[in-house]
């Protein structure tokens, strides 16, 4: 809000390297910004940058330290961060004394708004009332004062009021003298009254995930327990991310929600793409598990470290291995946890999906069980330098990337693979092995996999 003539010198001083630090907004992204040496670059609230920007960054950024600060990365930083082209650390640890915002998802009901809006100002506090549509916001007010009987007062604020008139607004808003504040998203970020702690949001499936987090983020930032209630229009139909949206702003409402939010958010919109215009969208063109492959070779190839050369194990037996619909309802959400399941290499990670699964879904059936099995056998081949894994005629067939007839002998010798393993000839040669109880077969195969592994 400073004149012309102060940004013309603050300009010069940039230019001449006389300033040491500045602070701005967008406008240090200008094209007449220059700078004589810049050393640092930290970009706050990093999810509200477009791409333009990002890409002027960019450029400002070749040889400069940056540091970009979100309490919610898009889907592709994130990605980013996760594949190991950033560098990422998270902060965890609340403020004293705070305590989680309790969130509620509901239809929109005048007679539940009047009374969350009656309990927080009987306790002495105050509201935020988000209508996000300047042209009827002034109607919304005069409903939420016929309900409360005058007994309250009530402020608009959006973006469009001059900023005289929405300082006076805000200020009133500070010294206690306004009690509700029917506003738009201009709330979402630089609000910090710690004497707020209702908010209500109308329509809030028409709300991003992050935008939602960081306007939950107005309120509960006193010792107070916090109330936040995401209305939807009674009777309407959700599409079913919005759906997903609302449900993940409800589930993940503990402190140090932001990166779970972001994860569900890169999981709903995909990762986009790391070299495009592109912040979000998907990887359907080759597999995310290829893609992923991929990008992690590619990434330590940057770094001037040699991949590491892992045999890949398929696995064919029969054994009944799927996500039930009765479990998971959705189908996007079935093949999303298809895809999580196919990267589990160690027990670590499948004890981690296993606790969400439950968490989310309920005990997990015996199918999803298997699959998890499956998947652990994978890994444990590949490391054990197995390349194919078949179930036929009552034996597990196993191809093998070096055959070393010296690990043959070892297990021959074992009185558990004592007329049970033999060696089957061919242009790849395999290892066979009887199979003891069908009803355990991926035990056994597990079982096989690491007694090669270990050469005995």
């Amino acid at each position: 809000m400073g004149t012309g003539a102060q940004a013309s010198r603050v300009l010069r001083e940039l230019a001449s390297g006389e300033c040491d630090l500045v602070i701005g907004t967008h406008r240090l992204l200008s094209k007449d910004v220059r700078f004589k040496n810049l050393g640092l670059l930290v970009v706050d609230e990093e999810q509200r940058f477009g791409v333009t920007h990002k890409e002027h960054i960019k450029e400002l950024s070749r040889g400069v330290d940056v540091l970009t600060l979100t309490a919610t990365p898009i889907p592709r930083t994130l990605n980013m961060a996760m594949s190991g082209i950033r560098d990422m650390s998270t902060i965890e640890e609340p403020p004293e004394d705070r305590q989680p915002v309790q969130t509620f998802v509901l239809e929109h009901d005048w007679g539940v708004v009047s009374d969350a809006i009656r309990r927080e100002l009987q306790r002495g506090g105050q509201v935020y009332y988000l209508h996000n549509r300047i042209e009827d916001i002034e109607r919304t007010a005069r409903r939420l004062r016929e309900l409360l009987d005058d007994d309250a007062t009530i402020a608009v604020a959006h973006g469009q009021m001059d900023k005289q008139q929405l300082a006076a607004v805000m200020d009133a808003v500070v010294s206690g003298e306004t009690q509700i504040l029917v506003c738009t998203t201009i709330i979402e970020t630089g609000i910090d009254i710690p004497n707020v702690n209702t908010l209500i949001i109308e329509d809030a499936d028409r709300l991003g995930l992050a935008q939602l987090h960081q306007i939950r983020g107005r309120v509960g930032r006193s010792t107070r327990r916090a109330s936040a209630y995401l209305t939807f229009r009674r009777d309407k139909v959700l599409t079913e991310d919005a759906e997903k949206r609302l449900n993940a702003i409800r589930d993940f409402a503990a402190f140090g929600s932001g990166m779970k939010i972001a994860m569900r958010d890169l999981e709903i919109r995909g990762a986009g793409s790391l070299l495009g215009a592109e912040q979000s969208g998907h990887m359907v063109d080759v597999g995310y598990d290829m893609y992923m492959k991929l990008l992690s070779e590619a990434v330590l190839e940057a770094r001037g470290i040699a991949p590491p050369q892992r045999a890949d194990c398929s696995a064919d037996l029969a054994v009944a291995a799927n996500i039930p619909e009765r479990y998971i309802e959705s189908s996007e959400q079935r093949m999303d946890i298809y895809r999580r399941i196919a990267l589990i290499r160690t027990e670590e990670e499948a004890d981690d999906l296993t606790d969400e699964l439950i968490d989310r879904f309920g005990e997990t059936p015996p199918g999803v069980n298997a699959l998890i099995h499956v998947a652990l056998l994978r890994g444990e081949a590949g490391r054990a330098g197995i390349t194919d894994i078949a179930q036929k005629n009552g034996c597990l067939r196993y191809t093998v990337a070096d055959f070393d007839m010296e690990k043959v002998s070892a297990l021959y010798a074992r009185p558990e693979y004592n007329k049970r393993l033999r060696v089957e000839a061919g242009s790849k040669p395999c290892l066979s092995v009887k199979i003891l109880n069908k009803a355990r077969v991926i035990d056994e195969a597990r079982r096989f996999a690491a007694d090669w592994g270990k050469g005995v």
